[in-house]
């Protein structure tokens, strides 16, 4: 499946920024304390690490702008860490601030792009090179879809897996297929749409179900509507297991 084009894509991160925004300038000081969908993560620990990698994706973009690349987090996957830890705790008005002012600054890294046709010939733009997992704009573009829209559930205000759009349902099928164990074949069949197989293994499984089931599933989120059910020669059958996220990728926590 190709990717969105990059100008979908920039209105999709534009829709996702304004639902994590708009849901933490609801919480209170108790909200961010409470516990996330993720173990071992309050609220405040997601919107730390939405901060972080809104503004790291923000610095991948400022240095492709001059041709430049430069690693995703100040100080590695440590640094990452110890700034979530260390803005975990902070009071809601805080935590919203940051966030507005990492959303704001990467959304306007992204909107100042060049167009397609201006930038694909000469790898600029949306094709400058980026440190992101060897990529380009696009790809951490991409990323940061991803990390926007399933934190934007892990955050547990009311915009689960259920609200996920199809195409983005459709990327982390893309995405994920890496996920699929080498001896694994599996063939995705979401209520009312064509079959999707991902992975070359010899073992086939059938994972039917509501297309946003399947895909929270993949992304390691607990499907949210119930429809999930795995069959292999048509008789029922366990989930079949599944690798870590795609090397190289912050994966959501």
């Amino acid at each position: 499946m190709a990717p969105p084009a990059p100008d979908d894509l920039l209105a999709d991160l534009h829709k996702a920024a304004e639902d994590v925004a708009a849901d933490a300038a609801k919480f209170s000081d108790a909200d961010v304390l409470s516990p996330s969908a993720l173990p071992g993560w309050t609220r405040g620990h997601v919107l730390a690490h939405l901060t972080g990698i809104s503004n790291a994706m923000a610095r991948q973009l400022e240095y492709a702008a001059r041709g430049e690349t430069i690693e995703l987090y100040d100080g590695g996957m440590d640094g990452r860490n110890k700034a979530i830890d260390m803005a975990a705790g902070h009071d809601a008005a805080t935590h919203c601030a940051d966030l507005s002012a990492a959303l704001e600054r990467v959304l306007k890294a992204f909107d100042a792009l060049p167009g397609v046709k201006d930038s694909s010939a000469n790898r600029t733009g949306w094709w400058a090179p980026i440190a992101y997992r060897g990529g380009v704009v696009l790809d951490g573009g991409l990323a940061l879809w991803r990390e926007l829209v399933i934190h934007e559930s892990d955050l547990e205000t009311g915009r689960g897996p259920e609200t996920w759009s199809r195409p983005f349902c459709q990327h982390l099928f893309d995405f994920l297929a890496a996920r699929v164990r080498p001896e694994d074949k599996l063939v995705l069949q979401p209520l009312g749409l064509p079959p999707v197989s991902i992975g070359s293994g010899n073992r086939s499984t059938v994972i039917s179900g509501m297309l946003t089931d399947i895909a929270a599933w993949l992304a390691g989120r607990e499907p949210s509507l119930g429809s999930l059910r795995a069959s292999a020669a048509a008789d029922g059958t366990d989930l079949p297991g599944l690798l870590p996220w795609p090397p190289g990728t912050p994966a959501p926590k």
